[in-house]
């Protein structure tokens, strides 16, 4: 497990982030602007992402994924999240929440 602080005009901090980066299996991206307006969690669900997800999940449901991703990349980060929370909150698994998206 490791992180790191990026964009504090560092170069080392950069340097130091891209070793990291090509080595990790996850990537979880937070983000201040939502942190600020108290979304939380303030995860910038566009630019994390897992590695070799697809030995991790089944099949339909890594589909659903991509799907969901389609959805999300073209809105603002603090929209998406805020998109997902909404759904989440509505739902009891991720069962219900695919099928909530797909009547939506």
């Amino acid at each position: 497990v490791a992180t790191a602080l990026v964009d504090t005009g560092s170069r080392m901090d950069d340097v130091i982030y891209e070793e990291f980066k090509g080595t990790g299996n996850m990537e979880i991206h937070l983000d201040r602007r939502m942190a600020e307006k108290r979304v939380y969690p303030a995860i910038n669900v566009n630019k994390s992402s897992t590695r070799r997800e697809e030995l991790l999940i089944e099949k339909d449901v890594l589909q659903k994924i991509w799907v969901l991703r389609k959805l999300l990349y073209p809105m603002d980060d603090l929209d998406a999240m805020e998109f997902l929370l909404d759904k989440i909150k509505q739902t009891k698994n991720n069962a219900d929440f695919f099928d909530s998206m797909r009547r939506s």
